[in-house]
C-alpha cells in the first residue's frame, strides 16, 4: 500500500491568471542569475606616468607607429594628443598619440 502525504487524490483545479501588461522575460533583479566578469576599465591613467618617467630620466625609447614605421629617440616632451620624440643626429620629431602603436623602452643606454 503506498504512502498518502496528506494529498487527496481528487483532482486540484487552477486557475492561471494573466495579466496583458505583464512580461514573460525574468525580472532584471534576478539574484540567482550568473554575473559575468567586469571589463577591464579603457584608460588606467598610468600613462602620463610612464611618459613623465621615461623624460625624466632621458630613457632611449622605440615608438612604433600605426603605419608599421619604428622610429627612436628619448621623450622630451608630451601632452594630452603629442609627444615629442628628441633623436640624436636626426630631426625631433612631434608626433601625434593617435599615430602612435606602442612604445618599448630600449636597453640599450643613452649616450
Amino acid at each position: 500500500m503506498a504512502a498518502n502525504f496528506g494529498v487527496s487524490r481528487e483532482r486540484v483545479q487552477r486557475r492561471i491568471v494573466y495579466n496583458a501588461c505583464m512580461s514573460f522575460r525574468a525580472p532584471h533583479g534576478n539574484p540567482n542569475a550568473k554575473r559575468g566578469r567586469t571589463p577591464p576599465p579603457e584608460d588606467t591613467f598610468e600613462e602620463a606616468a610612464f611618459l613623465k618617467a621615461l623624460g625624466e630620466k632621458q630613457k632611449l625609447v622605440s615608438l612604433k607607429l600605426m603605419d608599421g614605421q619604428t622610429v627612436q629617440g628619448w621623450i622630451e616632451y608630451y601632452d594630452r594628443n603629442m609627444v615629442r620624440l628628441t633623436r640624436q643626429d636626426a630631426p625631433n620629431l612631434f608626433i601625434f598619440k593617435h599615430e602612435i602603436m606602442y612604445i618599448t623602452e630600449d636597453v640599450l643606454k643613452k649616450k
